[in-house]
């Protein structure tokens, strides 16, 4: 199946069209609204369907990564899965996209969390009969393995690409700079670390790709995280790591070979140490953060490889 990725160009990953006309060419029914957290934080939320699909496959539940957001150049992810016959839904992260927040803050991943399971379980109210997975991209492939260690009956898989279950060494602040980092919370927590580069130089291998991203109308003007926010990120990696092998649900992750933002080791070590009885790790060697930044057939190969990975357990759990 052809990824929407091969119309976009550097201004649009719509490419020439409107945003409502390109899912008409695609055959999606897209919908957004707003979700009133337990914070009552108004939370940006939408989904996609194939508009004739009377029977869909299973329901897949997205969470985009750290300065990134469930629309744009992400959602042309969403639009793949929903082609192939899934309900997929998204949200943007607190501080992320439309939803409110302070833009990047991070100083608890819980309540990111709790918004996830609460417009999920929704979402999974409204689909009862269809299997549910999870897939999550960077920071969100952290959140979305704490779901799983939190939730281990709701989700029939969980696909991680990128994942954030530890910080490469490239790309974290250095020594004795990690070291201060609790201190640096304390005092100022907003401090935005100088040290490391900016995520996106490291994540998008395509030059094309890094330009669209930067013209999403909700570009984050600071990709540098906090003192407050990468603390959290760095105790949250930890707490993946001594956990991973509480984790029982059907998992694949999908990594690039070359990351610099996420460590490649780290991912191999969870995929090692998960309890999961049916768990796949594809690396991919030379690709880098994120895989939708990589040469368009670069990008095919692999959402093709996770397609047919859900499609396959979405129909063993109809059975």
């Amino acid at each position: 199946m052809s990824h929407p990725i091969f119309q976009a160009n550097e201004n649009s990953p719509y490419g020439d069209l409107p945003r409502e006309e390109f899912y008409k060419q695609q055959k999606i029914m897209h919908k957004e609204s707003f979700m009133l957290n337990k914070q009552n934080m108004k939370i940006f939320t939408q989904s996609w369907q194939p508009e004739s699909s009377n029977q869909l496959r299973g329901l897949v539940g997205m969470i985009h990564g750290y300065t990134s957001e469930s629309s744009w150049l992400f959602e042309l992810n969403a639009v793949t899965m929903a082609k192939a016959g899934f309900f997929v839904c998204a949200l943007d992260l607190q501080g992320h996209g439309y939803s409110e927040g302070s833009p990047g803050y991070i100083p608890s991943i819980q309540p990111l969390v709790e918004d996830c399971i609460q417009y999920f379980d929704s979402a999974c109210a409204n689909h009862p009969k269809l299997p549910a997975f999870l897939y999550g991209e960077s920071l969100g492939g952290a959140i979305a393995t704490l779901i799983c260690l939190r939730q281990k009956t709701v989700w029939k898989g969980l696909v991680l690409s990128g994942p954030m279950c530890g910080v490469s060494k490239k790309y974290k602040p250095v020594w004795p700079l990690e070291k201060l980092l609790p201190l640096a919370a304390f005092v100022a927590p907003s401090w935005r670390i100088v040290i490391t580069k900016p995520p996106g130089s490291k994540s998008y291998k395509e030059g094309w790709k890094r330009k669209m991203v930067s013209k999403s109308p909700n570009h984050m003007a600071s990709q540098k995280p906090p003192a407050a926010t990468a603390l959290e990120l760095l105790k949250v990696c930890e707490y993946i790591q001594r956990n991973s092998h509480e984790l029982e649900v059907p998992l694949l992750i999908l990594q690039g070979g070359d990351d610099k933002v996420c460590d490649p080791e780290a991912a191999q070590l969870v995929y090692e140490t998960a309890g999961s009885k049916d768990k796949t790790m594809k690396i991919f060697p030379g690709m880098w953060h994120q895989l939708i930044g990589e040469p368009n057939e670069s990008v095919e190969l692999v959402f093709n490889t996770m397609l047919s990975w859900l499609e396959v357990r979405a129909d063993l759990a109809k059975i």
